[in-house]
């Protein structure tokens, strides 16, 4: 091995895990050495010091997110990957607070920790802790990939103050990322101040904006600020810039740009300290061209984009989201929450959700008031469910068999990949990723099961969930 190589540590209990990242950190050329503890890894540096440090989150003696601060002061500007299996926002928060150069969630995908290790070997950045402050309990939840990039996200924005554009179906739980964002900056004890464009007509938006001087206009009996002028300081929420005219997009451009306002009728120019966000379920480059939002406005709010994916396609954070919002609808009404069948639960899997976690958490309402005992059966949500009409069992098929008589010879083999890939999908979905359970399901082998998996190429969305891959 070069003599010039970056030696890398590697800190995790899981001595799989261990073994995995050894042996291809190694294949990299980079020197390594691994523990299994936090007092093995402080023996080790005080005899040598790495070039960086991989690093799982709990460990037996202690935890990789408090030691972060230790290592910083001893070592800084040696950058530190966390990875572990307990990724929720709190966690990923708090570790870009503390000094983190990246948080990756496991299973790792060894190819992106290569590239981010690569990266931060390249940059060496001046990393300094920030003491930590106590920070109100976040409803953000998630396990799913899509929202772990979302909380990394937020991490990686703790320190900044630029301008943010999160975008999502309604009901997602926009504005709760933009609070988190807030709560997690600089300007934390500032305000922060929401205002919704598609909630107030147009010719009122001027005034709630920029606010007006007594007699600007009739009704204006008394002088009235702004959101800008209460934002002072803080954080400016926009939701639903999709739906603010087209004139008023003008004058907003104008304010970020020059930092300065006038208030409606007013003559003296008030300055502006707030940081801006930006929310919409509409998609604003589909705006732009069609002549409805302004492409400067756009690129002036699109400085970092965050995208929140609807309920329908992370599932797998159903059951915690579930846990949760039972939790609070039942402690609202004084009672123990009810649980959910495995039969239940796998129906909820099913429901498209097109109100989101929004719609989620008032049918969590409904199924706490309704449900007459500690548990809720498939039967109970019945009367909840979305309304439409199913088709009987056979009908589908009667008309499947139609189309068919039309078909080409190619559909033949394209429909049965097709069939086969929804079969595999809800057979994991109702086993919550147990690849055994979804074989018997199936009646089919396990090792079957794995093969056709590989064969459709969709084996990164058919992971087991968080709780199943072992410790750390």
């Amino acid at each position: 091995m070069p003599t010039d190589a970056k030696a890398v540590w590697v800190v995790d209990d899981d001595e799989s895990m261990r073994w995995v990242l050894e042996k291809a950190l190694q294949k990299q050329a980079y020197r390594v050495r691994t523990f299994a503890r936090l007092d093995g890894l402080r023996e080790a540096l005080d005899r040598e010091t790495p070039d960086t440090l991989i690093m799982d989150i709990r460990l037996p003696d202690g935890d990789g997110i408090r030691f972060l601060p230790e290592w910083i002061g001893r070592y800084p500007g040696r950058p530190v990957i966390v990875v572990t299996a307990h990724a929720d926002f709190q966690n990923a928060v708090t570790a870009y607070e503390q000094g983190a150069f990246e948080y990756l969630p496991k299973p790792v995908d060894l190819r992106e920790l290569m590239a981010v290790l690569s990266r931060a070997l390249e940059l060496k950045p001046a990393i300094s802790a920030r003491p930590g402050t106590s920070r109100p309990r976040s409803p953000l939840i998630g396990a799913a990939p899509a929202m772990q990039r979302v909380f990394r996200q937020i991490g990686r924005l703790a320190r900044s103050e630029v301008n943010v554009l999160i975008s999502g179906e309604s009901g997602t739980g926009k504005e709760l990322v933009a609070r988190a964002l807030h709560a997690h900056s600089p300007r934390a004890r500032g305000p922060f101040v929401a205002i919704n464009a598609a909630a107030i007509p147009g010719e009122l938006l001027e005034s709630e904006l920029f606010g007006h001087e007594r007699g600007a206009f009739t009704g204006a009996v008394a002088e009235h600020r702004g959101r800008f002028e209460q934002a002072q300081g803080g954080t400016l929420f926009f939701d639903e810039i999709g739906d603010m005219p087209l004139a008023l997009q003008t004058r907003l451009l104008r304010v970020l740009a020059e930092r300065e306002f006038f208030r409606v009728g007013g003559r003296e120019s008030i300055s502006t300290d707030s940081r801006i966000m930006a929310a919409t379920h509409q998609n604003l480059e589909d705006l732009v061209r069609d002549g409805r939002f302004r492409e400067d406005l756009y690129h002036r709010l699109n400085v970092v984009a965050i995208h929140l994916p609807p309920l329908r396609d992370r599932v797998s954070d159903l059951p915690l989201l579930l846990d949760h919002f039972l939790h609070d609808a039942a402690q609202e009404l004084g009672a123990a929450p009810p649980r959910l069948t495995p039969d239940a639960m796998a129906e909820l899997k099913r429901w498209p959700w097109p109100g989101n976690v929004r719609e989620l958490i008032n049918f969590c309402r409904k199924l706490a008031l309704e449900t007459p005992g500690p548990v809720a059966s498939l039967e109970d949500l019945l009367p909840l469910a979305p309304r439409g009409d199913s088709p009987k069992p056979d009908e589908w098929l009667d008309g499947f068999r139609i189309w068919l008589k039309t078909a080409s010879d190619g559909a033949f083999a394209s429909v049965l990949g097709s069939v086969e890939r929804v079969l595999i999908e809800e057979a994991l979905l109702r086993t919550d990723g147990h690849r055994q359970e979804a074989a018997r399901l199936l009646a089919i082998g396990r090792n079957t099961l794995t093969r056709k998996i590989e064969k459709l190429g969709t084996d990164s969305c058919f992971r087991p969930p968080a709780r199943d891959r072992g410790r750390s």
